[in-house]
């Protein structure tokens, strides 16, 4: 039991040395589920510095993930490690996104033609496709 007279100390926070490479996917947003990073592992779409890597492979920092994203690569550089999921404007300081311009123009174009991809006779678009059209089509800096 403290002294009454004496401040209580805090335990300063563990800084994990490792973290597992699903877990820090999903931390730093790449995947929505850790199912899913876990599973993108598994089917080789992520490497760890030029290797494939299985989910459980511990990712420390400064270590280069590439993943693939079907038809363009995902390349980052991992920062501070994280034990918890972050959000999407606090990923910042944990990633460095070392994806060439070319490659993330390769991304987008992917993303259009899947959008623009519409087989005959489906109709009108939904109310969803239509945001993910406009969304695609306008400029950086719209809102």
């Amino acid at each position: 039991m403290p002294h009454a007279n004496l401040p209580a100390t805090k335990a300063a926070p563990v800084v994990p040395t490792g973290v597992r490479l699903d877990k820090w996917l999903w931390c730093v947003r790449v995947y929505k589920t850790r199912s899913q990073a876990t599973e993108a592992c598994r089917g080789g779409k992520v490497t760890l510095d030029g290797q494939h890597a299985r989910p459980a492979r511990e990712v420390r920092t400064g270590q280069i993930v590439a993943i693939n994203l079907g038809g363009w690569t995902r390349t980052l550089r991992v920062g501070p490690l994280l034990e918890k999921r972050v959000a999407h404007a606090d990923v910042g300081p944990y990633i460095e996104d070392l994806t060439p311009p070319e490659e993330r123009e390769r991304g987008r174009e992917r993303h259009i033609q899947n959008l623009l991809a519409r087989p005959h006779g489906e109709g009108r678009p939904t109310k969803r496709e239509r945001r993910a059209f406009e969304r695609a089509f306008r400029g950086p800096y719209e809102y």
